[in-house]
């Protein structure tokens, strides 16, 4: 497979890994470097129909109805108002109007979040369940496909946002190309990823959480992702390397999966509510617990993700 950055075909292969969080596979996959420019990917990557079966169906989030669901509710809505300023400003400094969209939007909560301040807003995401819940839950419209083929008209978006999607594509460049063709004349494009080159990184390396094997196909760099960015017609506007909602809790995922509440719904595990409870709140500790080395891996340029505005050039 050729590099996605620079279309070098040579790798190195620097470990073998498997799905540690959701426990989808007991495959392994390799975890290579590109030979010429450095960038992370798996090689060989999973064939599209091979990677639906590492997509559990309850990968996206939403809420229940316990006690312990409302404490999990108001804990993602905390930390969600980080992404939520992100975009608020970036609208704030461009001059077009129209919908966000988010592409990859799950349940819908941070769209709803955005509808709740007085914007418009539409999601995009593959799943039915997903798009059930993110207008039960939220009254947000979801469109159902890929953003290459959805019917979202050309320039007519204020911003698109992609959190955690670049991550996933067999070709990322298709999916950028696409969300500049639907955003107007000076409109925003607000993406993040995991950050290969975090602390974090280099001290769990293949236990990282950030890395998601085999979900993730490609692992960028802050360089490796502005590059990208830049070739399919925007200018870098912002940076941001930490995030409220991922840099702590990617930490104590890495540290213990069997504890993230998302990979215990996933796995199914039995639990009676006091005890999904009680371990929410040790992974809510060990969360904490991670908060000065994350914020102090970000202050010296290496959190453990990458947040980029960026504007569409004409």
């Amino acid at each position: 497979m050729k590099c996605p950055a620079c279309g070098e075909t040579g790798v190195r292969v620097l470990f073998s890994a498997s799905d540690r969080l959701y426990g989808t596979t007991r495959q392994k996959f390799q975890v290579a470097e590109c030979v010429s420019c450095g960038l992370l990917r798996l090689d060989p990557p999973p064939a599209r129909e091979e990677l639906a079966r590492y997509y559990p169906d309850e990968y996206w989030y939403a809420p229940r109805k316990d006690a312990a669901s409302r404490v999990e509710e108001a804990y993602r809505r905390f930390v969600l108002r980080d992404h939520v300023n992100f975009v608020l400003r970036a609208l704030a400094d461009s001059g077009p109007t129209g919908p966000v969209v988010d592409i990859g939007c799950g349940g819908g909560l941070f769209l709803g979040m955005l509808r709740e301040r007085g914007l418009r807003v539409l999601g995009l995401d593959n799943s039915q369940a997903a798009a059930e819940a993110a207008w039960t839950q939220h009254r947000v419209t979801v469109i159902l496909g890929d953003l290459a083929n959805s019917p979202i008209g050309e320039g007519t978006c204020a911003a698109a946002t992609m959190f955690h999607v670049l991550e996933h594509l067999h070709d990322p460049e298709c999916y950028l190309r696409s969300a500049w063709n639907l955003l107007r004349p000076g409109g925003r494009l607000i993406v993040q990823v995991p950050n290969a080159s975090s602390w974090q990184f280099s001290v769990f390396g293949e236990r990282w959480n950030g890395l998601d094997v085999p979900r993730h196909l490609v692992n960028y760099r802050e360089r490796d992702l502005v590059r990208l960015v830049e070739r399919c017609g925007f200018e870098i506007v912002r940076r941001k390397g930490f995030s409220l909602r991922d840099n702590p809790a990617g930490f104590a995922s890495s540290v213990s999966p069997d504890l993230d509440p998302m990979a215990r719904r996933v796995r199914k595990i039995p639990e009676s509510p006091a005890g999904r409870l009680f371990k929410d709140l040790l992974y809510f500790a060990l969360v904490l617990a991670a908060l000065p080395f994350t914020a102090l891996e970000a202050a010296c340029g290496a959190g453990s993700t990458i947040m980029l505005e960026a504007r569409k050039k004409a």
